[in-house]
């Protein structure tokens, strides 16, 4: 019933737009009540307003969303598995109980910053510093490639204290604190990507996120929103195979549908068996999260599979479509540029290779 309502709002809702919208490089804003009204923010979290559903049906909403556009799943990933989990998981009560109910129905919008202009497969290596003052924290730093940061109410921003990482929220209009769209995007364009600026940004203590210690507090999130892509990525996947099957069964040369031969169905076919593992491997895992029996280097090894296996599935059926696979008339070469970006979000191909590979010789070798 879940996956079925998403999908049907996704058909209403953005299918007649996103073109558009990604052909224009607009993010729109007006969509955060009607998806917090479906409950699809922090959906997987209990509590606060939230959904509490079980991880599968979390998957199931993400490979809607992004079979309708990854921009929009990255906007409803953002702000559940980052922003509001950051909250759920490592704030205090008030933080809680002041954010958590708005951000579920979508009446507040909440970012994450971790990744910065220098350091994106590297937090350790942040710049971003917070130091006493008194009562209160000084923030200095900026944040590079933030989802919904322009859009933001609320930024959970993550920064260097004489204790180790922290995570403190930073709200719109505080003294210091702004946020700018990044322009010229050939991906993800219809979805806010914004730098975030702090200048001797002046917070209380109750800002800080009391029980997030550590560079594996901001992991643990975006473990979380890892998760949503193992399933979202398949979602885009399956729309362009989808897109091809139907194009060829209705495009005549050489006086027979393209369907009819035997190239085109062996490419078909080849993208339909990725698909079918891909979303088995997600089930998969989904069921592991939901025994609390997952593990991150599993995580990684869903985000390197489907997304790997996405990109390549839309370029296929780009070519299914010949000519007309080229325009945002069809959605096939939409999909595969945000794919360029959900391969390097979130954990680079790369870093989880290396993850993978640490969990298998006990050898880490990102150095």
């Amino acid at each position: 019933m879940i996956q079925g309502t998403v999908r049907s709002f996704v058909d209403k809702a953005v299918r007649p737009n996103i073109a558009a919208w990604f052909e224009e490089g607009v993010a729109p804003r007006e969509l955060a009540s009607e998806l917090g009204s479906l409950g699809l923010f922090g959906m997987h979290l209990t509590g606060y307003g939230c959904a509490g559903t079980n991880a599968v049906s979390y998957g199931l909403a993400c490979l809607e969303l992004e079979a309708g556009d990854s921009g929009l799943r990255s906007f409803v990933s953002v702000q559940g598995s980052l922003a509001m989990y950051s909250i759920w998981r490592w704030g205090s009560e008030e933080q809680k109980q002041e954010w958590l109910p708005r951000l579920a129905t979508g009446e507040a919008i909440g970012c994450f910053g971790l990744t910065e202009p220098d350091f994106g497969s590297n937090p350790a290596g942040m710049r971003t510093n917070a130091r006493r003052d008194g009562g209160d924290w000084i923030l200095n730093g900026a944040k590079m490639w933030i989802t919904n940061g322009s859009l933001a109410d609320v930024a959970t921003v993550w920064a260097r204290t004489d204790e180790g990482i922290r995570g403190f929220l930073v709200p719109r209009g505080t003294p210091g604190f702004s946020a700018g769209d990044i322009h010229h995007k050939l991906s993800l364009r219809a979805s806010a990507t914004s730098e975030l600026s702090l200048q001797d940004v002046r917070l209380p203590a109750s800002a800080m996120l009391p029980e997030g210690r550590g560079l594996s507090a901001p992991l643990s999130c975006l473990n979380e929103a890892r998760f949503g892509i193992v399933w979202g990525a398949m979602g885009a996947a399956r729309d362009c195979l989808n897109t091809a099957l139907a194009y060829a069964g209705d495009r005549v040369q050489f006086d027979r549908p393209i369907a009819g031969f035997q190239l085109t169905q062996a490419k078909l076919a080849d993208a339909a068996v990725e698909l079918s593992k891909g979303l088995l491997l997600a089930l998969h895992l989904g069921r592991l999260k939901d025994q609390g029996r997952l593990r991150p280097e599993q995580v990684s090894v869903g985000k390197l599979n489907n997304v790997r296996e996405a990109i390549d599935i839309a370029r296929v059926c780009r070519t299914v479509l010949g000519a007309a696979g080229i325009t945002t008339e069809y959605p096939v070469l939409r999909h595969a540029n945000n794919l360029e970006s959900v391969l390097t979000y979130e954990g680079t191909s790369e870093v989880h290779q290396l993850a993978i590979g640490q969990a298998l010789t006990g050898i880490p070798a990102y150095r």
